[in-house]
């Protein structure tokens, strides 16, 4: 019998690679998407939901619809029959958290609200992904001592030479109005696996990079970068261009989520990345995209931002202990994809 599914923002980045993924292996998949990035994200925010949703457009096994998760009574209809449900859906920029910190609260805080209750109504009682952040951590992360390697910074205290653990601090700190929401969202994902019994799992996520992804300053910098590059537009960096997270290829994000899905696990928090052993400071990459490309990219210096992270690496240990999983795309070979994909796009 063929499964169903529901994935939130399934014109987004993470959302569509999921719909491919889990319509190519058999899966009745419904993406749904209001395709409103354009609202928060400016012009630039566009180009990956119209994309992506004429890449789908036609693929067996996808429907695609209009929606959003604010809408409580369309959310609860649509995912009646599903057996499991990945909500990517969300505002994703801490800029705009900060301008329009009501909208940023109503589709991150109540729209996973409305997405739980549609999946605790719905008597099937479908596994739920809920993609969260590694900014659900707040300014605790940039209190740790860090020291200058070159062109990175890196950890002094031996405790994080495999990152933040999913046990690091998330209170007493500032975390922008992005970062508050959705880990208010995250933590209702966990309350509803414990409470109400749902296979929930939620994947606080660092930096996820890959093919159809446009990017801006905002959200999806690998790809901004390369992008510009290739379209010789200069890139603004924020802060001295030092700052290091780790990168995940995409395919390895959706891997992680097959695996829960597949797993006997009632429920789940893990910290998502490429971690320790996939590593990238925003000069590293302006190196590395100058040997693919052959163009050094126009770069200027600006301030940097409230909400950045001088370092940010995730400790995945726990995800490849339980999930049985781990990171198989190198950032060399990530990196080559994206640019082999970005040159036609």
């Amino acid at each position: 019998m063929s499964r169903t599914m529901v994935v939130t923002g399934g014109a987004g980045f993470v959302g569509s690679h999921a719909v491919e993924f889990f319509a190519d292996r058999g899966w009745n998949v419904v993406a749904i998407d209001n395709m409103s990035r354009g609202e928060m994200l400016g012009r630039s925010g566009t180009d990956t939901p119209k994309y992506n949703w004429n890449y789908l457009s036609g693929k067996n096994r996808i429907t695609l619809l209009n929606a959003s998760v604010t809408d409580a009574e369309r959310m609860e209809k649509l995912v009646s029959n599903a057996d499991a449900v990945i909500h990517t859906a969300g505002q994703v920029a801490v800029t705009t958290s900060l301008t329009d910190p009501r909208r940023d609260f109503e589709t991150n805080m109540l729209g996973t609200f409305n997405v739980l209750e549609a999946c605790r109504k719905s008597g099937r009682n479908p596994a739920v992904i809920f993609c969260s952040t590694n900014k659900v951590y707040g300014e605790n992360v940039n209190r740790l001592p860090v020291r200058l390697n070159g062109d990175r910074y890196e950890y002094t205290d031996k405790a994080f030479e495999h990152g933040i653990p999913e046990s690091f601090s998330v209170d007493g700190c500032e975390h922008t109005p992005y970062g508050a929401s959705k880990l208010a969202a995250d933590l209702y994902v966990q309350e509803y696996s414990h409470t109400y019994g749902l296979k929930a799992a939620v994947f606080r996520m660092s930096c996820i990079y890959g093919t159809r992804q446009f990017g801006n300053e905002d959200q999806g910098w690998v790809a901004h970068f390369i992008l510009s590059a290739l379209r010789n537009k200069k890139i603004t960096i924020y802060g001295d261009g030092k700052q290091v997270r780790d990168v995940l290829f995409v395919s390895d994000l959706i891997a992680a989520y097959n695996a829960f899905l597949e797993s006997p696990l009632k429920g789940g928090l893990f910290n998502m990345g490429g971690g320790s052993e996939n590593t990238l400071s925003l000069l590293e990459l302006v190196e590395r995209i100058e040997k693919m490309t052959g163009r050094r990219p126009d770069i200027s210096f600006d301030e940097w931002r409230n909400g950045d992270q001088k370092v940010y690496i995730s400790d995945i240990r726990k995800a490849i202990k339980q999930l049985g999983w781990k990171p198989k795309v190198s950032v060399e070979e990530g990196l080559q994809r994206l640019e082999n994909w970005a040159a036609g796009a």
